[in-house]
């Protein structure tokens, strides 16, 4: 066992700064998230509903937008995202020219 611990602190030894920034980062985001959580579970709960809906909202509309939803969720939008507008339909329709 000791030889499996020396060799995995010998990996993370070798890893690059910007994959210890990307783990700090995504371990303060989570710490974050779960304030935030506390907050608004204390909350009257309409307010909680509302910003939660609100947030959902909003991240669904950019993944429909930008098409960077999970790979998980692609089935779905791609049956959604005709309905909605995208920034490939908004660049297609900005290179042709207008119609006088």
């Amino acid at each position: 066992m000791v030889l499996f611990a020396v060799t995995a602190i010998e990996k993370m030894k070798t890893l690059p700064p910007a994959v210890w920034l990307k783990i700090g980062i995504a371990i303060a985001a989570l710490v974050i998230a779960v304030f935030v959580l506390r907050k608004i579970l204390r909350m009257n709960k309409v307010i909680a509903g509302v910003i939660v809906f609100v947030v959902c909202t909003v991240v669904f509309f950019s993944w429909v937008y930008n098409r960077n939803e999970p790979k998980f969720l692609t089935p779905l939008i791609n049956r959604i995202a005709p309905f909605f507008p995208s920034a490939g339909s908004y660049n297609a329709k900005q290179q042709t020219p207008a119609k006088p």
